[in-house]
């Protein structure tokens, strides 16, 4: 008879070890070794190969497989249809994790109200963190009502499978999975056993009966998905939601998705009677006023594929103290460090003796390279007191030498600039400006484009004829 053997095996990365220990080799994880079967030796003299079985499916030409049970069917929610690829698949499982109070359970159950609404079927909300009156208090709060939005407060695994069988919705909202128990796992509420198994036996359920199932999922204070990295294998969309709790913006990311592109970004307002989608997020990023104040640049991001506007202010004050200030908010520091160096270095812009202060507008990040050039643009106009032209949009990367490098995704960025009525860009050089109306200004320095600016010079801050190409 065939001898047994048993190893240990990681249930956070699957690393295997010859005898238990407290913490992963591999991955680091403190408790997450568990004891596994390991496959019978063979026995001296047996036949290497397995006995094959005969597939109770046949394998299948992959041209006569059929895709119209794959067709993604809307939610009611652009944006999260945006971030989605077009809407939830049949049978397809959706992980949206998120920080607490960040706004998850009211964009679900505005889901399933959607869902309920625009699909005539029914949809289950099931949750495990509150009470079913609570839950309608936000219903009632957001307008979320609705006959054929079904409601059950379980934490138990089985109980929310028969809850399934009886209500047989379309469309299952379960909140959250850290919070479910099953019974014939060991383990915690939350832990890494139970976690794996109710995410395991809701991707089950999902697939042989077609129900599309959200997930919500916790967040560690690190921002990463709390239990196994199994969790994020399993599901079919990984979705993260972030805002700033100043703030009521949340942006839906695709971090996962076996449907479509993992790079869209969605974009919502919470209030307190709901949240609301936000198509044309570019306005809450600029500062709105009749004419262009010192200190004051406007630049393009890209959010994975979509291009946001933003504005990026500068304040400059003299002071005595031998370390001046550098403070900075929404941008990348060191980034914004860097170009203090090069404005002084290679443009005699003299910061030595300014306290400098650099932001965003309405809580926007920006922290890609492409906004170097509206940074040093923005705290040189702030240094000379003096405004850049109403509706130019500055894009560049700045380098140590001086040097304004292409960025990516250019055509994009100035198209949805030009969209919202600006009509002068100061770029890098190597633009097609091909179906372009607006005015391109092609800077190949900084100090070039501060030419190219209509900043005024001053005399000890000598710089180099600009041509405007």
């Amino acid at each position: 008879m065939a001898k047994v053997k048993s190893l240990f095996r990681c249930s956070a990365c699957s690393h295997e070890v010859a005898k238990w220990v407290g913490r992963c080799p591999a991955c680091g994880a403190w408790g997450s070794i568990e004891e596994a079967a390991a496959a019978p030796s063979t026995p001296a003299g047996a036949p290497a190969g397995r006995r094959a079985l005969l597939p109770s499916t046949a394998a299948a030409p992959l041209s006569t497989i059929d895709s119209q049970h794959t067709r993604a069917r809307q939610t009611g929610v652009p944006e999260l249809d945006r971030v989605l690829g077009g809407g939830i698949v049949a049978g397809s499982v959706v992980l949206l994790s998120g920080e607490p109070g960040v706004g998850k359970s009211t964009l679900l159950l505005e889901v399933a109200h959607q869902w309920a609404r625009r699909h005539e079927e029914r949809a289950l909300y099931v949750t495990a963190e509150e009470s079913a009156g609570q839950v309608r208090l936000r219903a009632d709060r957001t307008g979320a009502v609705h006959e054929r939005v079904y409601l059950a407060a379980e934490s138990d695994l089985a109980t929310v499978l028969g809850h399934v069988e009886q209500v047989r919705p379309t469309l299952l909202v379960v909140d959250s999975v850290q919070t479910m128990l099953a019974a014939d796992a060991d383990g915690v509420i939350g832990g890494v056993t139970q976690v794996r198994t109710v995410t395991a036996a809701l991707t089950s359920l999902a697939k042989a009966s077609g129900i599309a199932v959200l997930l919500v999922g916790h967040v560690t204070k690190d921002g990463n998905v709390a239990g196994p990295r199994t969790l994020e294998h399993l599901v079919d969309v990984v979705l993260q939601f972030e805002g700033d709790k100043h703030s009521t913006l949340r942006m839906v990311r695709g971090v996962k998705n076996r449907f479509g592109s993992a790079d869209e970004v969605g974009c919502f307002e919470l209030h307190e009677d709901g949240i609301v989608c936000v198509s044309d997020p570019s306005g809450l990023f600029l500062h709105h006023r009749t004419g262009m104040v010192p200190g004051t640049a406007v630049t393009v991001a890209m959010d994975g594929k979509r291009p946001l506007l933003g504005e990026v202010q500068g304040l400059t004050v003299h002071t005595q103290v031998p370390a001046p200030r550098r403070a900075v908010s929404g941008l990348d520091y060191n980034r914004v460090s860097m170009v203090l160096a090069v404005l002084q270095s290679r443009c005699g812009v003299y910061l030595g003796k300014h306290d400098v202060y650099a932001a965003t507008v309405g809580g926007m990040r920006l922290v890609e390279p492409a906004a170097d050039l509206a940074v040093a643009l923005a705290i040189t106009s702030a240094v000379r007191d003096a405004p850049l032209r109403e509706g130019m949009v500055i894009l560049g990367e700045v380098g140590l030498a001086g040097e304004v490098r292409p960025v990516t995704g250019l055509r994009r960025r100035l198209a949805e600039a030009e969209r919202l009525g600006f009509t002068e860009a100061l770029v890098p050089p190597g633009l097609d400006r091909t179906g372009l109306s607006i005015t391109v200004r092609e800077a190949v320095s900084v100090r070039s484009a501060l030419a190219l600016s209509g900043l005024p010079k001053r005399s000890a801050e000598p710089y180099v004829e600009a041509v405007d190409q």
